[in-house]
């Protein structure tokens, strides 16, 4: 009924011919495969040369098909996968025993900061085994915390939390509960800081505002002149700071 307008003709066969050509054309050795939430976060991922970023984190993991899908869209011989969640190992690790055609390495990361730092210790000349084992060990070497809210009453580590409380949790557990974002904050990186620690990172998420982290940021320069500190927008829900001591 009516006009035809603008008609296309196109070969389909031919389109994935090609497409098929340039993808093995393009194929490369390593691939980085990461998973977090967050524009922010997945913009830092893919500046440090990440090839896909999965959406996923806390109350919303990939499933192992998921992670199946993205293996699939990295074209490498080699793909590391950082889950950044220990809710995700699984998942990552179920994915790698149902690939064959690729080679699949999982860097068991916990966090987002452990994410970060072991991608920024990848050694593109390195071989596969070298960079699994060097990765391994620098996420050893940063301290990690996040800053939340809580849900419902409870006790945690023999602290009362009330709903709606602030909480600092650290790498071992809880390190402070409060009502104040800030004062929560810089008590989980008091903690963290020691003699050692020469770079602070800070990500705040979606409910901080840019004010609230530059004056958190502010404080922890003046608090720990000793230390690079470093600020960037992860825009990560649920939690308000992610931090990193190294």
């Amino acid at each position: 009924l009516g006009e035809v307008d603008k008609i296309k003709i196109e070969n389909m066969l031919e389109q994935n011919r090609e497409l098929k050509a340039k993808y093995e054309a393009e194929r490369k050795n390593i691939g980085i495969l990461t998973i977090c939430s967050g524009e922010g976060m997945a913009s830092i991922f893919k500046d440090l040369g990440v090839d896909r970023v999965v959406e996923g984190g806390q109350t919303m993991n990939p499933s192992t098909e998921d992670m199946l899908n993205a293996i699939a869209e990295v074209n490498a011989d080699t793909i590391y996968i950082f889950p950044n969640n220990k809710n995700i190992v699984l998942a990552a690790n179920q994915a790698k025993s149902l690939v064959e055609e690729k080679e699949i390495i999982v860097i068991p990361t916990k966090t987002v900061p452990q994410g970060i730092t072991a991608i920024i210790n990848f050694m593109p000349d390195a071989d596969a085994k070298t960079n699994e084992e060097a990765m391994l060990e620098e996420i050893k070497n940063v301290k990690t915390g996040q800053v939340t809210y809580a849900v419902r009453d409870t006790h945690i580590d023999d602290k009362e939390i009330h709903e709606g409380d602030i909480m600092g949790i650290g790498d071992k557990g809880l390190v402070s509960v409060g009502n104040d974002i800030s004062d929560v904050t810089f008590d989980l990186i008091k903690d963290a800081v020691d003699e050692d620690s020469e770079l602070i990172s800070i990500y705040y998420g979606e409910d901080t505002t840019k004010e609230q982290a530059e004056a958190l940021l502010e404080k922890v320069e003046e608090t720990y002149g000793d230390c690079d500190v470093q600020l960037e927008y992860g825009g990560q829900p649920i939690y308000y700071f992610l931090l990193s001591v190294e």
